[in-house]
This record gives C-alpha cells, sequence and structure tokens, in this order.
C-alpha cells in the first residue's frame, strides 16, 4: 500500500490542500496525517487561524475517511492540560471542541491513536525506542507488534507525557536502539529537520516548521511510503 505522510501541520491548513491533490492523483491510497494541528510561533492571538485549520483537517477526514491520525504533543496538551510552548489559552476552547469534532468523524474512533501500524511501517509523533517499551511492560519486547502498538496508546499520561515516549522522543538528537527496527520503519515529525532522510530506521518528515521569524526550516515535499518494502519517494509540495 502506498501511504501519504502529512507531517507536523502547526496551522498550515493549506497542508491539507497539498495532500488531497496528491491522493487524487493516485501517487497514494491512504494518508496518515502526524498531527500537531495547533500553535505556531507568535500565533497565540490567532484564533480564528485555529478554527480554519481543525475545519480543514475535519474536513479533509470527512473527504479521505480512511485516513490515520497521530496525536502530537501540541494537540495532546490541550485536553490533557499541559502548557506546551505555543499554547494559546486564548484558542484553548476551539482547540478542545474542535479536536473532539475531529474524533467525533472518524467512521472508527481507533483510527486516532498515538501509534499506528500499516504492513511493515510505524507512524507515530516523536519515535519508539526498546527502552521506552521495556519501562512500559518487559514482556512486550517479545510480543506481537499489534499488542506492543495497543499497549502504548493505552498508556498512562505519565508514560507518554516524558521525554522518552513515542510522543517526544527526537530519534534525530538520541542514538538509541529504536523498537525491531530490523522489522519496522517508523515514520516521525515532532523535530523540525532541513531534509526529510532516514536514520537508523527512522524516517525523519517534519520540514515544514519555522523559524521564529516564519521561515520554514525544511524542504517542501511529503512522502509517499510503500508500507510493505519502507520505501518512499518524496513528493514536492507547491504552495
Amino acid at each position: 500500500m502506498k501511504v501519504l505522510v502529512i507531517p507536523d501541520v502547526h496551522l498550515k491548513a493549506w497542508l491539507f490542500d497539498r495532500a488531497e491533490d496528491i491522493l487524487k492523483s493516485g501517487k497514494a491510497d491512504r494518508a496518515v496525517c502526524l498531527m500537531d494541528i495547533p500553535d505556531d510561533w507568535n500565533m497565540e492571538f490567532q484564533v480564528e487561524c485555529y478554527k480554519e485549520t481543525f475545519d480543514r483537517a475535519i474536513r479533509f477526514a470527512n473527504t479521505f475517511p480512511e485516513t490515520l491520525w497521530c496525536y502530537g504533543n501540541h494537540d495532546i496538551s490541550y485536553p490533557w492540560g499541559k502548557l506546551e510552548t505555543g499554547y494559546s489559552p486564548y484558542a484553548e476552547r476551539i482547540v478542545l471542541s474542535k479536536l473532539e469534532e475531529l474524533e467525533r468523524s472518524l467512521s472508527n474512533p481507533f483510527q486516532i491513536a498515538f501509534i499506528h501500524r500499516i504492513d511493515k511501517v510505524l507512524f507515530m509523533h516523536g519515535g519508539l525506542t526498546s527502552e521506552a517499551v521495556k519501562k512500559l511492560d518487559e514482556d512486550l519486547i517479545g510480543a506481537e507488534i499489534d499488542e506492543v502498538v495497543e499497549t502504548v496508546n493505552n498508556a498512562s499520561k505519565s508514560y507518554l507525557w516524558n521525554d522518552e515516549s513515542p510522543l517526544w522522543f527526537r530519534p534525530q538528537y538520541r542514538n538509541l536502539e529504536m523498537f525491531r527496527s530490523n522489522r519496522y520503519k517508523q515514520v516521525v515529525g515532532h523535530t523540525p529537520v532541513e531534509k526529510i532522510y532516514e536514520n537508523n530506521g527512522i524516517i525523519s518528515t517534519d520540514v515544514f516548521s519555522t523559524y521564529r521569524n516564519g521561515i520554514q526550516i525544511g524542504e517542501s515535499k511529503m512522502i509517499v511510503i510503500d508500507s510493505g518494502s519502507g520505501e518512499y519517494e518524496k513528493v514536492e509540495i507547491m504552495r
């Protein structure tokens, strides 16, 4: 299966426009969104932009009902009451209501979670290490992959709101053993990079985040990944 990956959104509603174009062109069969839909530098007061971005995400979910959604730290910080960089108290009610609306719009509640697996590819916001799996439950090291994914998705807030968790971990900066990297690729966002690249079984895709001055950090591309082989191609994104 060919899967389009929509990286960290951060109030860029037009990313869903480009993703829709790619899916309609037939280059991919379905999409996975790594979320972080709200928040960006100096956008705390732009409440209407928060609403517009979530509304665009919801329309995308309705148009492409097989899309999977991976919670990011900026999404989950609102219902969990965790103050994140860029957290907007002015947009708080909008984020909470629109996140619930997005969740209700899905045909299956399991379509939004912290980790998703499609064949031999794991999708999540940060990255899953072997140590994080052991910390959750040592018996999971030898468990079936879907049991591991389900257990992580149902883990406690204290486990997930942690620098070592698959929500927060940054494999771009720390060379730890990634969980079953010999069998599964991990596609992640969370950490801005200049170019999409693969290292140690991790494919980093957050190339649309910006510096404080609004200049985009990375290249304007998304990936379409083959869920069986783990091979991927970059797709140029024009705004």
